[in-house]
């Protein structure tokens, strides 16, 4: 558009420079004419005919100059119509050849390194440190700083269908809660452990999950929590009775599935087979031990759910002398209210269960009898960052059920963040043998992107 302006600009200006050419000549002849010729010869001179000359000559110049820009300018324009139009017949080529499918023009390609992006394969690393500040009643000098666990989490998304986590753990003895103490009790060594290392398929056809491993069993729902992330310094009086003080985790292969129903409540089903490690349940074995479970989840209204599950845990115990088959039952729910709106300044948790040690067929020359325990535990939210709660366990003396021993605590939890969380629990554990208090401060710490989980 401006080629074309510049142009027709140039084009008036030759043509207005003609024009007073030809009105010069003109006048010039006009005069002359009505001159006489003695007259004209003595008017014009010669010395103005030279000056006429001389402009005439300047004129023809100016017109020569304009007429050769002009020309250039001609050439210039004649150029980029050529290349619009060599653009616009490349664009024409390239949509007839997407039309017909031909081959796309190849796009423009830079070459990026890749080592940076080698860090993604890493696993995701976490460290979580339990640590406790602990007076006793029964020897107030002894265990009053206790680092009782460093835990060491790996975890990496494998590819679509499968994820790998590993956990070790460094326990130091210390400032345990003992149901029962017995006559040959050994004083427990710290250490480096694997608590869990599987490997787990999940989103199967059919809603099915498949686990393979060691792992912390789902006996329960509280038995899958690891230590630092429970809602008391301990697992509950009839876990630490019955089974131990450390979760139930063996080495073997676990089935989850989600039921595909429609309508009230959310249900799964878990079947594991697994190698029998656990000391207190097992003894010497190493057989097969086999566990069902079975959970229901119900959302009563928009801020009450209850979660009931029913486990099973059938085995061998071994010893030198004799074998026998042992048996677990476990009953455990939750109440959970939290408003919708207010869920992170209020809310109450109310869990609790029931646990059944029954030995099936003894030999009778063994006096092994089953027991029983109960627990339940409450926590409320009073604000963003405090809880208070409170527990309390009773649980029969697996080796003698006419003793048992019963526990109450209260506690007081401020959660500095999602990373810190320090506690103050008192525990008042009443056994046949006397009673015994323990004040602990717990400080637990969080580091990387494995948190206080509860799954």
């Amino acid at each position: 558009m401006g080629v074309a302006n510049g142009k027709l600009k140039k084009e008036e200006c030759v043509d207005g420079t003609l024009r007073r050419v030809v009105f010069l000549v003109s006048l010039a002849s006009i005069g002359l004419t009505f001159l006489p010729v003695e007259s004209a010869a003595q008017a014009v001179t010669q010395a103005q005919v030279d000056s006429l000359r001389a402009e005439i000559e300047f004129l023809r110049a100016q017109i020569e100059a304009l007429r050769a820009e002009a020309a250039v300018d001609d050439a210039a324009a004649d150029t980029t119509d050529a290349v619009a139009k060599l653009r616009a017949a490349a664009e024409a080529a390239a949509a007839e050849a997407d039309t017909l499918g031909g081959p796309a023009a190849p796009e423009r390609q830079e070459f990026v390194g890749r080592q940076r992006s080698l860090q993604a394969l890493n696993p995701e690393i976490s460290v979580t440190a339990d640590l406790f500040a602990a007076v006793g009643t029964e020897d107030p000098d002894s265990d009053n700083f206790v680092a009782r666990e460093f835990e060491f989490a790996f975890q990496s998304a494998l590819d679509p269908y499968s994820r790998a986590k590993i956990f070790v753990s460094h326990e130091t003895p210390g400032a345990e809660i003992v149901p029962f103490i017995g006559e040959d009790e050994e004083e427990e060594e710290g250490g480096f452990e694997i608590e869990e290392g599987y490997v787990e398929w999940v989103n199967l056809p059919g809603g099915f999950g498949l686990k393979l491993g060691q792992f912390f069993q789902q006996f329960g729902a509280l038995n899958r929590w690891h230590q630092h992330a429970l809602p008391f310094q301990s697992r509950s009086l009839p876990h630490l009775a019955l089974i131990g003080e450390e979760a139930l985790a063996q080495a073997g292969v676990s089935l989850h599935w989600l039921v595909p129903v429609s309508g009230a409540g959310t249900y799964e089903v878990t079947v594991e087979v697994n190698r029998s490690s656990n000391e207190a349940l097992f003894g010497e074995s190493t057989g097969p031990s086999f566990l069902g479970h079975v959970n229901g989840f119900w959302q009563l209204t928009e801020a009450v759910d209850l979660d009931l599950g029913v486990s099973a845990l059938l085995g061998d115990h071994d010893t030198e002398e004799s074998s026998y088959d042992q048996r677990l039952f476990g009953i455990e729910g939750a109440l959970t209210w939290a408003p919708p709106d207010r869920s992170r300044y209020r809310g109450v948790v109310i869990r609790g269960g029931v646990m059944v040690r029954d030995p099936g067929d003894v030999p009778g020359d063994l006096d092994v009898r089953g027991a029983t325990g109960a627990w339940v535990n409450a926590e409320a939210r009073i604000s963003r960052s405090w809880l208070i709660g409170g527990r309390y366990g009773w649980v029969e003396d697996p080796e003698d059920p006419s003793e048992s021993v019963w526990l109450a605590a209260p506690t007081l939890t401020w959660w500095q963040s999602e990373w810190v969380r320090l506690r103050a629990e008192y525990d008042f554990l009443d056994r046949p043998s006397g009673s015994d208090g323990l004040f602990v401060v717990q400080a637990t710490v969080a580091v990387g992107p494995h948190k206080h989980e509860t799954y």
